[in-house]
C-alpha cells in the first residue's frame, strides 16, 4: 500500500476519473453560468455580448430582493427546525431504555424516500382552506380560526417551508443519530460520575463533540434552502404574486418562461456565489481540530 502512495503516478491515474467526471458535470455547467450571463440571449437566436448588464438590471430588480428574502427566510425556518428536532429526537433516539425507537426512526426517515411531488400533494389538500386537514384541527378543538394557508401572502413562505423541513428532517435526524453512536460511552459515563444530569451531559459533552456533524447538517440546510424551487413551482407557482420567489424559482421564470437566458443564468450565478459565501461563513464559524477519540 505504501508503494502506492508514493506514487504519484498511481495517485494521479486513481484521481483522473472522478476529477473528469466532476469537471464535466459540476466545474464546467459553473462556468457555462457565469459565461451566459454576459450575454442577452433568448436560448435561441444569436447571443450579444453585454458585458454586466444583467447584474446591473439584476440589482434593480425588486423581484431580485424579493426572491431574496424569501431565500433567507426559507433557509433559516428549514435549518432551524430540521437540526433541532433533528438533534431532540437523536438523542432520545440514542437512549438504550426508550421504547419505540425503531418506530420513531422509520417514521421520521420514510418522507424523505418519497418523492416530492407525492409530498406537495399530500400537503396541498391538508392546506386546503374549505376541506384541508390543518384547518379541520382547528374544528376538532372548538376553534373558529381558518387559513387559506398558500393564498394568503403573510403565510405561503411559512407553509412551504414546513412541508421542506418535515420532508428532509430524516436526513439531519440520521446524520445526528450516528454522530451521537459514535461518541464513546465512557464519556457519559463519567459525566454521570460527576452528578451531571442527562441534558448537561447532552449540553457540554454530546453537542461539542458533534460540531463537525452540525457543520455538515448547517451547509446542507441552508444551501438547500437557498436553492428551494420544487415546492414553489408544484405548491405555489411563486404566488400569490411574487411573495414565494426564490432565487431558484426567478432563474427559472427567466430563462423557460420569459426567454431572457442571459437574465436568468446572472440570477443563477449569484445564487452561486451566495451558497459559496454562507458556506465559507458557517466553516468559519464553526471552525475547529477534529475531536480524535
Amino acid at each position: 500500500m505504501r508503494k502506492y502512495l508514493g506514487n504519484k503516478t498511481a495517485i494521479l491515474l486513481f484521481i483522473l476519473p472522478a476529477l473528469l467526471l466532476y469537471t464535466v458535470v459540476v466545474f464546467y455547467p459553473v462556468i457555462q453560468v457565469f459565461y451566459r450571463s454576459l450575454f442577452d440571449w433568448d436560448g435561441l437566436s444569436e447571443a450579444k455580448f453585454i458585458f454586466l448588464d444583467n447584474y446591473k438590471r439584476l440589482f434593480h430588480d425588486h423581484i431580485f430582493y424579493t426572491s431574496l428574502y424569501n431565500s433567507a427566510v426559507f433557509a433559516v425556518i428549514i435549518a432551524v427546525v430540521q437540526i433541532t428536532i433533528g438533534t431532540l429526537l437523536a438523542f432520545a433516539v440514542a437512549e438504550v431504555a426508550m421504547r419505540g425507537r425503531k418506530f420513531v426512526r422509520i417514521t421520521v426517515f420514510i418522507p424523505v424516500v418519497l418523492s416530492i411531488t407525492v409530498v406537495c400533494q399530500l400537503w396541498l389538500a391538508m392546506y386546503n382552506g374549505e376541506y384541508g386537514l390543518i384547518n379541520k384541527l382547528f374544528e376538532v378543538f372548538g376553534l373558529s380560526y381558518r387559513q387559506d394557508w398558500l393564498t394568503d401572502k403573510h403565510t405561503a413562505i411559512f407553509a412551504l417551508a414546513a412541508v421542506n423541513a418535515w420532508q428532509y428532517m430524516g436526513y439531519h435526524f440520521a446524520l445526528l443519530l450516528a454522530g451521537v453512536k459514535s461518541i464513546p460511552e465512557s464519556y457519559m459515563e463519567a459525566a454521570r460520575i460527576d452528578g451531571a444530569s442527562k441534558m448537561k451531559a447532552h449540553l457540554r459533552i454530546t453537542m461539542p463533540m458533534l460540531g463537525e456533524t452540525y457543520k455538515f447538517c448547517l451547509i446542507l440546510a441552508f444551501t438547500g434552502g437557498l436553492n428551494a424551487f420544487a415546492n414553489m413551482y408544484i405548491m405555489t407557482s411563486g404566488g400569490p404574486g411574487t411573495t414565494t420567489y426564490t432565487l431558484t424559482y426567478m432563474m427559472f421564470r427567466s430563462a423557460f418562461r420569459v426567454g431572457e437566458f442571459g437574465y436568468g443564468s446572472a440570477s443563477a450565478a449569484f445564487l452561486v456565489i451566495e451558497c459559496l459565501i454562507v458556506t465559507l461563513i458557517i466553516n468559519k464559524l464553526i471552525a475547529r481540530d477534529p475531536i480524535v477519540y
